[in-house]
């Protein structure tokens, strides 16, 4: 069976697959501008972006560094070499448990928290250009199916 007849047998995996490179695509593009605009105007790309967000929204702002290497989707030595370049500009802190030795904590700082302050309108004014076009009832229907695929929610992450 060809590869063309495949797709005309089963429209719904041609629909998957365009839905993915689109969205493989839009994801590449956001990411290029919202690097760029967090960058230009705040130093920090927008995986620091995410880290911070991250972190803030954390009881007491702090979360196991094995915690935030899952919601970045990154291994636990992905996600400290990420949190060093934070750490070294005091935009976030190491915390070790008391309990547990084994255990480390990122935590961000008074510091991180004015720099996510200040870059959350720029990523809000920059996500909202880019989905200038997109109606809302969209945007939250695709929210929703991307949280379902990606296995979370976005108020708990």
């Amino acid at each position: 069976m060809s590869e063309h007849n495949s797709n005309n047998d089963t429209p719904a995996i041609g629909a998957a697959l365009d839905f993915t490179l689109r969205l493989a695509r839009a994801q590449a593009v956001m990411l290029r501008r919202l690097d760029a605009t967090l960058g230009g105007h705040h130093g920090i790309s927008f995986s620091d972006f995410m880290l911070l967000l991250y972190l803030n929204r954390a009881p007491g702002g702090r979360l196991r560094r094995v915690d935030l290497a899952e919601r970045q989707g990154l291994t636990a030595s992905g996600v400290t070499r990420t949190l060093l370049p934070l750490e070294k500009i005091g935009l976030i802190s190491r915390e070790a448990d008391p309990r547990d030795a084994r255990v480390g904590f990122a935590a961000i700082t008074p510091t991180g928290q004015a720099m996510l302050n200040n870059a959350l309108l720029t990523a809000q004014q920059t996500c909202a250009e880019l989905l200038r076009n997109c109606p809302a009832d969209q945007l939250d229907t695709l929210g929703a199916a991307l949280g379902q695929v990606a296995g979370v929610h976005f108020s708990s992450t």
